[in-house]
């Protein structure tokens, strides 16, 4: 669901970047009072496994569309609600960034579609009363997979709305909620039930980790974590490393929306100086675009080569060497910013 910059005004983007940085800090003022040794490296681990995770776009049978997990309700569970958004807002950032993965205008779009839907609405209005304050599998379960569609549909109405606000009159409102909310329906399942998977094997190995998030608490320190730690670890390597292979190349639930309306996977760019501008430092900052190591002046590629599907799975070295950056940056970004936070938080302490 990450937006590209061709769908938003700068007016509309400006908007939800400045109601999405305002959040990055609200978060990071909570987590001041729950940030300790052990949710920084567990935040860059999750952070980065789900990084790993989005590069897998699984495919939505009899649509030719596909999916990928958001990730964002999955990190709120296991890290709890500010630590949670903090996590998924870097790795959009990262992607954005160095990746080409979403528009600078639309990021803070994606990062309030993708974040703050699942982590401070889905996450304390859905999931934890559903799933309350046990341990029970089967109730974990159904709580994942109604946070998550609940998530995912409020995420993709916010995706038509911004648009249609951004004045891209081609798109009609209700014509893109009739394509856009069936198809993240599809995709929210699929997720709901991998979210609600990997939850209940966190559970079996650390039932703290969950009960630490739940209560917006530190972690206990006569509990390792280096099981968890390990075991995302190596998840996330062999996701970059051979699962990312396979993933599908069919148009992800927005592109196929947009096909459906408008017969291709992209809008024109809207022309106006910012758009421009920032195109242009993309441009300049995206070394891995499409997830691939960028040579010499090459420019961020359009679509995706829906061609390349006859040649399905690609053993691309690019893709794996490009991942495992991705991954390690993400890791990188959650430590520096836990590090600052950890920081303020002995200054105002001092």
């Amino acid at each position: 669901m990450h937006m590209s910059d061709a769908l938003l005004s700068p007016a509309i983007g400006a908007t939800f970047w400045t109601g999405s940085l305002a959040a990055i800090a609200y978060s990071a003022g909570k987590l001041k009072e729950q940030i300790d040794e052990k949710l920084i490296p567990l935040m860059g681990v999750l952070a980065a496994f789900i990084f790993a995770a989005q590069m897998i776009n699984f495919i939505i049978p009899g649509t030719g569309s596909s999916g990928h997990l958001g990730g964002g309700m999955m990190l709120a569970i296991m890290l709890g609600p500010y630590a949670g958004f903090i996590a998924i807002a870097s790795v959009l950032i990262v992607q954005s960034l160095f990746f080409a993965d979403g528009g600078i205008l639309a990021l803070g779009c994606n990062i309030w579609n993708i974040g703050i839907y699942p982590c401070f609405i889905a996450y304390p209005f859905i999931y934890k009363i559903v799933a309350g304050d046990t341990n029970s599998p089967k109730r974990i379960f159904l709580a994942s997979v109604m946070s998550v569609i609940a998530g995912l549909q409020l995420g993709a109405v916010s995706v038509v709305v911004q648009t249609v606000l951004s004045g891209r009159s081609e798109l009609s409102l209700y014509t893109f909620l009739f394509f856009m909310l069936p198809i993240h329906l599809g995709i929210g399942l699929v997720e709901g039930v991998v979210t609600a998977g990997v939850v209940n094997y966190v559970r079996t190995m650390r039932p703290e980790v969950l009960a630490s998030a739940h209560e917006s608490k530190p972690l206990s320190s006569d509990r390792s974590i280096k099981k968890v730690l390990l075991t995302f670890f190596l998840i996330t390597v062999f996701i970059v490393g051979v699962l990312s292979w396979f993933a599908s190349k069919n148009p992800d639930g927005l592109e196929w929306s947009l096909e459906q309306m408008y017969g291709k996977s992209e809008l024109s760019e809207q022309d106006s100086r910012v758009s421009r501008a920032l195109n242009r430092f993309q441009e300049k900052t995206a070394i891995f675009p499409d997830y691939r190591v960028k040579k010499g002046n090459e420019k961020i590629p359009g679509n995706r080569d829906t061609a390349t599907d006859a040649t399905w799975p690609q053993a691309e070295s690019d893709t794996t060497v490009s991942g495992l950056a991705g991954a390690f940056m993400v890791l990188c970004l959650i430590f520096a910013l836990g590090f600052g936070i950890k920081k303020l938080k002995r200054r105002k302490n001092a």
